[in-house]
């Protein structure tokens, strides 16, 4: 293993929060002389639904005026590669003529990326199967054609090792620092786990010792804070924030089945205790 990819990954380990995490990518980005790095997220990969968040190492908000255009917005790399493929690509006005048909209003702003020493780079496409997530993290710089490949050969595997753990270990935070971005309350992650165990109006209020009109009070409460308006949407909510466990993977204490699968051998299910 590169050592500098062991020491990202020493360091990934450790990381408490979302921020951490960005730091060590733009800090590997940086060593390598890729000081750019993009990292966007969407909502799923069949279908750009929802983009749920984007970072970028340096000042993007040039690209604004260029997306005043509604045509500019329909095509990107993200758009047109990551949210159909695996592979990682060079990217980048020195690249711009082996990738399949980039519009020619596109390319103003790749060239004015040059310009702004954004001139090649190199992207890696990222999953997450539940929910259905798509990503994309680019490491950029001024360099010619000749030396983004020589970059990429040298260091190519670990940038790819890096974006993958990295963007595993960012959603683990992200996700779990969702509480805190939306200002939810103790009392609400508490009703979040009582409604994702399917329980009423009623048995909530038993529960938590409450009239039924409070419980309805913390709800509305916690759906202005989420913008989540159902139950069964407030019930994912605390699947997804670990308050439930996941449903496939249920702890109990009776039996579970094990499957087994053997290439030369066939296939077996074994009952074990868990």
């Amino acid at each position: 293993m590169p050592e500098l990819l062991q020491r990202f990954l020493l360091r990934l380990e450790t990381t408490e929060t979302s921020r951490q995490v960005w730091r060590l990518l733009v800090t590997l980005g940086r060593e390598l002389q890729l000081p750019y790095v993009d990292f966007i997220s969407a909502s799923s990969w069949h279908g750009w639904k929802k983009t749920r968040f984007i970072r970028t190492s340096y000042d993007a908000s040039w690209v604004n005026r260029y997306y005043e255009d509604p045509e500019m917005l329909r095509w990107s790399y993200f758009r047109s590669h990551a949210m159909n493929n695996l592979t990682p690509l060079a990217i980048g006005l020195e690249f711009a003529d082996e990738y399949k048909q980039v519009p020619k209003q596109r390319l103003e702003i790749l060239r004015e990326a040059a310009r702004r020493g954004i001139r090649a780079g190199y992207s890696i496409p990222l999953r997450c199967n539940a929910p259905p997530q798509s990503a994309l993290i680019s490491f950029s710089g001024d360099h010619s054609r000749r030396d983004m490949l020589t970059i990429i050969n040298a260091h190519g595997w670990t940038l790819t090792t890096a974006a993958l753990t990295g963007h595993q270990r960012y959603l683990y935070h992200f996700g779990r620092e969702f509480a805190q971005r939306n200002r939810i309350t103790p009392k609400q992650l508490e009703l979040l786990e009582l409604l994702g165990d399917g329980l009423q109006d009623k048995q909530i209020a038993d529960r938590l010792g409450v009239s039924i009109s409070a419980v309805r009070q913390r709800m509305h409460a916690l759906s202005q804070n989420t913008g989540m308006t159902s139950r069964a949407e407030l019930a994912a909510l605390a699947m997804s924030l670990g308050v439930l466990p996941d449903p496939l993977n249920r702890p109990g204490d009776g039996e579970a089945q094990t499957l087994i699968e053997m290439d030369d051998g066939g296939a077996m299910l074994r009952t074990v205790v868990l």
